[in-house]
């Protein structure tokens, strides 16, 4: 796919988002000769977002236009409308409750804290990502599931090579789908162990859920799999562009509170783009009417940089409520973004606290983005200090 260097400073972003025409809906190309309405305006992309009759369950049909090959399963939560989404939602939401993601605090800060002694002992310049922004995300999601201590590298192995951040292995897709196996085959084995053994964590309530038969074993397996996509590479490119724009802008990193990490949240969006949705009847967008059947996406890099929203687009430093689409809007608002934004908290002020002179390294090569514009992120960031 092609790409282009954004305006923005984002880094490298879908060839689409960077059309001549400044209309806030406008017809774009993508994969295989289709056509998709892009949305580029605030109000019209949380209308779309949140409508029923922008369908995710349509968009995910085989025959729908996509704009990448990476896309949920028409079984995922994330494909889901009305009360089959309904359902799993409510489910979904028992588990991942305010309560238990607070739970999680101690186990990041140690985490965090445990990869921050191994970079401190290590040689200079560090890449920051394999040290310490990928691996954060994937050990905190592996203690959410409850994977026991002595899984986890075999867990978190394969999470990585199936979700990659890090710089791209040879033979790329047969590694992936060899991990796919794996980490599927891992799944439901960790789902009858915890059948057998239930604790406190996220999968133990969603097993709980199906043994009184709200849920099915697929549909167990799916919520896993749907919680890794969309929780691993989403946090993991956060945390390592937030680092990149701290860097770079000459800000105080002592000055990084909640308020700064939220501006960095939506000013530096790890998913440009939203998943599409296929409009089930004609719907008037602006000026534009979305015929049915047709494919809309909603560019949330624009949406969050929208002027006539966000009149101050400072990246750091802002002080305005909590407002941008980075999490999405709606019925299928994310429910990680709480889990995200604490792992955010704890990972940059550590980060600073150990580290006060951390700079960039020297060189062309200290910055690569990875591959892939579905989620962005930094395959490699080398620092110094």
């Amino acid at each position: 796919m092609s790409i282009v260097a954004s305006r923005l400073g984002l880094g490298p972003l879908p060839a689409f988002l960077d059309p001549p025409s400044r209309r806030p809906v406008q017809r774009v190309p993508v994969t295989g000769g289709a056509h998709m309405w892009l949305v580029t305006e605030y109000a019209l992309g949380r209308m779309v977002l949140s409508d029923k009759r922008f369908s995710r369950a349509a968009a995910a049909r085989p025959e729908a236009p996509k704009w990448h090959a990476v896309n949920p399963s028409p079984n995922s939560i994330m494909s889901m409308d009305g009360a089959e989404h309904a359902r799993l939602r409510r489910i979904a939401a028992a588990a991942f409750t305010a309560k238990r993601v607070a739970e999680l605090a101690p186990f990041i800060e140690r985490t965090a804290d445990e990869l921050l002694d191994t970079l401190a002992a290590g040689g200079r310049p560090a890449d920051l990502v394999s040290g310490y922004t990928a691996p954060l995300p994937v050990a905190t999601l592996g203690a959410l599931l409850g994977v026991p201590a002595a899984d986890r590298p075999r867990f978190e192995d394969s999470v990585v090579a199936l979700f990659g951040v890090a710089e791209p292995v040879p033979d790329g897709e047969i590694h992936r789908a060899r991990h796919e196996l794996i980490l599927v085959d891992y799944m439901s084995s960790l789902i009858s162990r915890k059948r057998r053994e239930p604790q406190d964590d996220f999968l133990s309530v969603l097993i709980r859920a199906n043994d009184g038969g709200t849920l099915s074993q697929a549909e167990l397996i799916n919520f896993g799999l749907a919680l890794l996509m969309a929780g691993y590479e989403t946090t993991a490119g956060q945390l390592s562009m937030s680092v990149l724009a701290l860097l770079s802008g000459g800000t105080t990193w002592d000055a990084v509170d909640e308020k700064t990490i939220e501006e960095l949240i939506r000013t530096t969006p790890t998913t440009p783009v939203s998943f599409p949705r296929v409009a089930v009847e004609d719907v008037p967008l602006g000026e534009t009417v979305i015929r049915a059947g047709e494919a809309v996406i909603v560019s949330l890099v624009h949406c969050n940089h929208d002027d006539s929203v966000f009149a101050e687009p400072d990246p750091v430093g802002g002080r305005r409520p909590a407002q941008h689409l980075t999490f999405g809007h709606g019925v299928h608002h994310c429910l990680g973004a709480p889990l995200a934004r604490l792992q955010l908290k704890i990972a940059l002020p550590r980060l600073w606290q150990r580290f006060p002179g951390l700079r960039l390294a020297e060189g062309a090569g200290s910055v690569r983005w990875k591959d892939g514009l579905v989620t962005r992120g930094l395959a490699r960031l080398d620092v110094t200090c």
